[in-house]
């Protein structure tokens, strides 16, 4: 089949690698614009322009792909399919009309479970056991189409988003390619969502990993796996002996169990320097410190003279 892409993000390569792949015909990617990114904030191609340029397959980044020169661009291609991952901008009945065989999409959540935009993040936040792939056709409302596909997976206790993201993308191109086949050849089978049954994962903001170590340590734990590695869950870090502070990220974290006999308030470094928490404590074991690079808690205990009664504080939005 014809097949024109829309997507951005990282997440939908795999995808594209498959498409290059098979006897299907990848036309054209359209993507959004480059986006300012690193410590220079020089405008950088999405990873999806970044592979079309690779593979040289013709591209075109833009902010509105529903606007009357778009939709002329795409429809010259005459596209018995498109295919949207990760495009991140919203996409009208008429675009979604335009081809023969309809407008699909792929969506890192077992939906009806988790519309929205970062459905990894807050599948591992809500401590889920299992998420997978959904193929949906696109519909008006957000995530809201009639599954084509489905495949499921565990989500290891000590998974992150990063780690999960990159699984749930493995997973996704064969399940792409076999629904591709099936709609080429009329086997496939439209269901409907249990829309009753919808939850929500709206997209992450940088001030949403500013932890609370009132929180018991089991949800921050949660919140440090489903924020690495980005957000990041940060906060700011206090040493009593300097007085000084630098705002930090943690990466790994476990929980330890404890009845906080020396009723040390939330966010103190207790006398193993574990991080008290509204209910139990973090262990830390990876952390950024802020314009440093990811490393051992116990590097970053020796480089900042860290002591018990030390405090992680909660950074203010």
């Amino acid at each position: 089949m014809k097949i024109v892409y829309l997507g951005s993000g990282q997440f939908g390569i795999e995808c594209l690698n498959a498409l290059d792949r098979s006897g299907h015909n990848l036309q054209f990617i359209v993507t959004q614009p480059p986006h300012p990114a690193g410590r220079g904030r020089k405008p950088s191609p999405t990873p999806a322009a970044r592979w079309a340029n690779t593979h040289s397959i013709p591209f075109v980044e833009t902010d509105n792909v529903n606007t009357p020169q778009m939709i002329e661009k795409i429809a010259d291609y005459k596209p018995d399919l498109i295919v949207v991952i990760a495009f991140g901008q919203k996409i009208g009945n008429e675009l979604i009309n335009l081809p023969s065989k309809g407008a699909i999409n792929v969506h890192a959540s077992l939906l009806p479970k988790y519309r929205g935009a970062a459905p990894i993040n807050w599948a591992i936040i809500n401590g889920e056991t299992k998420t997978g792939i959904s193929i949906i056709t696109l519909a008006e409302k957000m995530d809201a189409g009639s599954i084509l596909a489905q495949s499921q997976t565990d989500i290891g206790p000590d998974e992150t988003a990063g780690q999960l993201h990159d699984k749930l993308a493995q997973m996704a191109a064969p399940l792409l390619l076999k629904t591709i086949e099936q709609i080429a050849d009329g086997s496939i089978i439209y269901t409907g969502q249990d829309h009753s049954e919808a939850t929500f994962a709206p997209k992450l903001k940088k001030s949403d990993g500013f932890i609370d170590f009132n929180e018991s340590a089991g949800a921050l734990a949660r919140k440090i796996r489903g924020f690495w590695p980005w957000p990041g869950a940060s906060a700011t870090y206090l040493s009593k002996k300097t007085n000084k502070s630098i705002r930090v990220t943690i990466a790994i974290a476990e929980v330890v169990e404890t009845s906080n006999p020396a009723g040390l308030s939330a966010g103190t470094l207790d006398e193993n320097l574990n991080v008290v928490c509204g209910t139990d404590a973090l262990k830390i074991k990876k952390i950024k410190p802020a314009g440093s690079p990811l490393m051992d808690f116990k590097d970053f205990v020796n480089g900042r003279q860290t002591q018990p009664c030390d405090l992680f504080m909660k950074i203010e939005k």
